[in-house]
């Protein structure tokens, strides 16, 4: 390498006035290995120009070129891959980045340390060093005068370093000191030496005139001593007072520190005093209970306004109490402790007495609600009483109880259920499942009510009546269900047997009328009329309507009275599962406390669930029935339902309301799509008599039927899309069963009943609009015309036979090759056999020819569609064609003949037109 180095100095870097300090031998990363080299050098001549020149051997291999050279200053980073690991790669970013791979990591290190001195010298900008060890940045790198060949020193190097590095500039004070000596003397610049000598002559003066002055102060000096030591005995005078006070400050500063000991007991006890009154007050303040609300909480009325209210104050006040946070080692005081013995008796002993108390209330209130409930039902069974005509006045009123005064004094007791949930959660949830229990034995009653009225409506029979009448009228029911409900309030955890045994008793009669309602035989949509239809769906929606409010008021008290408005994890263990298809509800309780629930919503939703257990299977029921009575219904139901549950959701897509009527929609919906398969099953077992014409087609006309009811059902309503796919699908049977029916036709022909009916399904879709059957639209024009020119050409066929055959034969000449005007000399085809057809052809066999086929139209064609002056003026149309093609054939191959036939166009149309009124 230091040959290399000498070749290079001597060969490319002298000749340029440079002189290189570092060499390093490298190839370009990931490339073919081309040796180069890296070389950092600095100009000779000032100002100094660092540079990193890259050095690369000739093709020829004999001598060094220079490649390429970057000014140092242009160096960014210097990237050195890793600094504790040895690695020959590093990086040079100068306006683009030049990654190296050198020879030896000594060799890069070497490099990269005459870098970064050169940089700390000659540059003001700082290089980054990147992944370089700072053991290596702090090493000199030996760029000495032996890295250049010896024979250059003197040229290339020399003192100029060193005369650099001890040269000084003056300051300006020294060059304006220079330039007044300077201009005193007017030969300074001419003669120096003369200047120079001037100058040492003065400066023997100046030092001899200094000595003079030292010595002249000697006086002086000894006057400065003697002061001084008069000085120091003043001080060591002081130093003896000092010492003198410094023992009477210590005798004060013991007994300031006996003093201050005093007072930092004191001021330690009366601190102590001042936290012990505190803890006193605080006690005293948060764990005292009024008289007044003990005595509230132990005798308050809980039956009236006043009493609620102070019990609440009462309540809220005991579990402030309770829920005070004590500071560490209250818990430890006996009274502490005794007090909370205290509160816990007083919560317990309220607890229990507010838990009674609400269910006594439950009891009352879901005894009136009966006894109403019986009073209704005993009105419907006075003897001797009319009973279609109460009936009749009943179905009028489809409503159902309102509960509201029921929530109004419940509500009275909603702060003190907070108070139970938060102290007493056990009592807290019997009384909710007893309030559930009541309520849904309650609802249901009411509600199969309901629903019986609804459903004798929507028959219009009485024969329900008698066994609607016999619902339970005696007082001893009643008083043997409230003796029950009665037992079970001492313990809010009880049985519900009894309750349980009575309801399926009473309840027994209205599933027998479920069923017996449902047992009737299908009733024919041809046997109702629209105001049948409209009577369903204002029973329907009157029905929807009287539950919608029911359930949200109930929803919106049971969050109110059981202050579930806030979410919460509520531990409990009541079981609940529902198969909300089947509308079959169970429920199983453990140790008579609720399931765990996540939310307020859940637990909302399932204390709905168990009320209103019988509003899913009685929808489905009156859902049931109303298909029954006419498969149509299920588009009012369709329309009504979604309109509902669309509601419902917006208001709170998870609620019991939302849910329920969703899982009635889907049962409604099933119905619906049931309906369209039973029309398109009805189109396939359609048979049509061998005997009699077809005309339109009982499928044809039920689509007509259908559609112009649905058109009016749904229109503005959200299911719009299933009733366009159902368009779609009966659209197609139409179609494919029409054809069908056309083909298995034996007395009418096919072109007639497929004309006949498309004009038909034509006009139905013309005059409805039907967006979604724009395309079926056009698809039936189009076969109705295909099918009425088919129709025409068949049954028209050739009327002037003996003439058609003889033009046919004309035409088959020519088409072999012989002209027009030369057919005429053919032997079969000459002038006089023309004339002897066209004889044949009279005005008056024509017109007994149309006639006929006038008649035979006649008994093909339905009254129905009245399609037979459309058929006969194309049947004219047709035969003009046919006497011009005719007429035509005659001009062209007998030109000159005066061959003309023996009735005219006018002819045909005074036949036709007779024909058609004479009929």
């Amino acid at each position: 390498m230091t040959a290399i180095k000498h070749a290079l100095q001597r060969d490319i870097f002298t000749p340029n006035d440079e002189r290189l300090l570092s060499i390093v031998n490298v190839c370009k990363a990931g490339k073919k290995k081309k040796n180069c080299f890296l070389c950092a050098t600095v100009t000779t001549e000032r100002p100094v120009q660092v540079n990193v020149v890259k050095v690369k051997k000739s093709d020829k291999g004999d001598f060094y070129k220079r490649q390429i050279a970057w000014a140092l200053r242009d160096l960014a980073v210097v990237d050195a891959k890793d600094a504790i690991k040895e690695n020959p790669e590093f990086d040079l970013h100068f306006e683009k980045i030049y990654k190296w791979v050198a020879s030896s990591t000594a060799e890069k290190n070497a490099f990269i340390s005459c870098i970064w001195k050169l940089n700390q010298r000659y540059l003001r900008k700082k290089i980054d060093f990147v992944n370089v060890s700072s053991q290596l940045l702090e090493e000199l790198p030996k760029v000495t005068e032996e890295s250049v060949p010896s024979g250059e020193n003197q040229s290339v190097t020399g003192g100029d370093e060193e005369a650099v590095d001890e040269y000084q500039e003056l300051n300006a004070r020294e060059e304006q000191d220079i330039e007044i000596m300077m201009e005193g003397c007017e030969y300074a610049i001419s003669n120096a030496e003369a200047f120079a000598e001037k100058l040492s002559r003065e400066l023997q003066v100046l030092d001899g005139a200094n000595i003079q002055s030292i010595m002249a102060s000697e006086k002086q000096v000894n006057i400065l001593m003697k002061l001084l030591d008069e000085a120091l005995k003043e001080v060591d005078q002081i130093e003896l007072k000092l010492s003198s006070y410094e023992e009477m400050l210590q005798s004060v500063k013991e007994q300031m520190d006996q003093i201050s000991e005093s007072n930092h007991l004191i001021h330690l006890s009366n601190t102590n005093n001042v936290k012990l009154l505190s803890e006193i007050e605080f006690l005293v303040n948060h764990m005292d209970l009024a008289k007044g609300h003990i005595k509230a909480l132990q005798e308050g009325d809980l039956a009236s306004s006043r009493g609620i209210e102070a019990c609440t104050n009462a309540a809220d006040a005991l579990l402030q109490c309770m829920n005070v946070a004590l500071r560490p080692g209250h818990d430890m005081l006996y009274a502490v402790k005794q007090q909370q013995q205290r509160f816990g008796d007083l919560r317990e002993q309220f607890a229990r007495r507010l838990a009674s108390h609400l269910n006594n209330v439950f009891v009352q209130q879901f005894t009136q609600a009966l006894l109403q409930l019986y009073s209704r039902s005993n009105f419907l069974s006075v003897p001797g009483h009319d009973q279609s005509s109460t009936l009749a006045q009943h179905s009028i009123e489809l409503t159902l109880p309102n509960h509201h005064p029921f929530h109004r004094d419940l509500l009275r007791y909603a702060k003190l259920m907070e108070w139970l949930k938060s102290t007493d959660y056990g009592k807290y949830e019997g009384l909710t499942k007893n309030y559930m229990d009541y309520l849904s034995r309650l609802y249901e009653r009411e509600i199969k009510d309901f629903f019986e009225v609804a459903k004798i409506k929507m028959t219009g029979t009485t024969k329900e009546s008698k066994k609607f009448a016999t619902l339970p009228r005696k007082e001893s029911a009643v008083k043997q269900e409230t003796e029950s409900l009665h037992g079970s309030s001492g313990k809010l955890t009880g049985s519900t047997s009894s309750l349980n045994k009575l309801t399926v008793q009473s309840s027994g009669s209205r599933r027998s009328q479920s069923s017996s309602l449902l047992d009737m035989g299908n009733m024919s949509a041809s046997d109702l009329d629209v105001a049948d239809r409209t009577k369903f769906d204002k029973i329907f929606e009157q029905v929807l309507s009287e539950l919608e409010p029911l359930c949200l008021a109930e929803q919106d008290f049971i969050s109110k009275f059981f202050k579930l408005q806030q979410h919460q994890n509520i531990p409990g263990t009541m079981a609940e599962t529902e198969d909300l298809d089947g509308g079959m509800l169970s429920r199983q309780y453990n140790s008579g406390v609720l399931q765990s629930i996540s939310s307020e919503k859940d637990m909302i939703r399932q204390m709905m669930i168990k009320i209103f257990r019988c509003i899913e299977p009685e929808l489905n029921n009156l859902i049931a029935l109303g298909d029954k009575i006419d498969s149509f219904n299920s588009l009012y139901m369709l329309v009504k339902m979604s309109h509902h549950v669309w509601t419902a959701q917006n208001v709170d897509p998870a609620s019991f309301l939302s849910t329920t009527l969703g899982n009635v929609l889907v049962t409604v919906k099933r119905n619906f799509d049931k309906c369209i398969s039973n029309q398109i099953r009805q189109m396939e077992e359609v048979k049509i008599s061998k005997k009699s014409k077809v005309g339109i087609l009982p499928f044809v006309a039920e689509f007509e039927e259908f559609a112009g009811l649905a058109e009016s059902i749904f229109k503005n309503a959200e299911r719009r899309g299933d009733l366009d796919k159902a368009y779609i699908k009966l659209i197609r049977g139409v179609f494919v069963n029409v054809e069908k029916v056309a083909n298995e036709s034996q007395k009418t022909p096919r072109d007639v009943v497929m004309m006949e009916n498309f004009h038909h399904i034509f006009a139905t879709l013309s005059r409805l609009k039907i967006s979604c059957l724009e395309a079926e639209k056009k698809e039936a024009k189009q076969k109705y015309t295909d099918h009425l020119q088919s129709y025409v050409i068949y049954s028209l066929g050739q009327p002037l036979e003996k003439l058609n055959h003889f033009f046919e034969g004309v035409e088959a000449r020519v088409a072999q090759g012989i002209r027009e005007e030369e057919v005429s000399y053919q032997l079969a085809f000459n002038k006089q056999e023309l004339r002897k057809v066209i004889k044949e052809y009279p005005g008056k066999e024509v017109k007994k020819g149309l006639d006929n086929l006038y008649k035979k139209v006649d008994k093909h064609l339905c009254e129905e569609e009245n399609l037979l002056q459309v058929v006969w003026h194309s049947m004219q149309d047709e035969f003009i064609r046919q006497y011009k093609h005719f007429e035509g054939l005659i001009a062209r191959c007998y030109p000159g003949s005066g061959v003309t036939m023996e009735f005219t166009i006018q002819d045909i149309l005074d036949y036709c037109s007779s024909i058609a009124q004479s009929h």
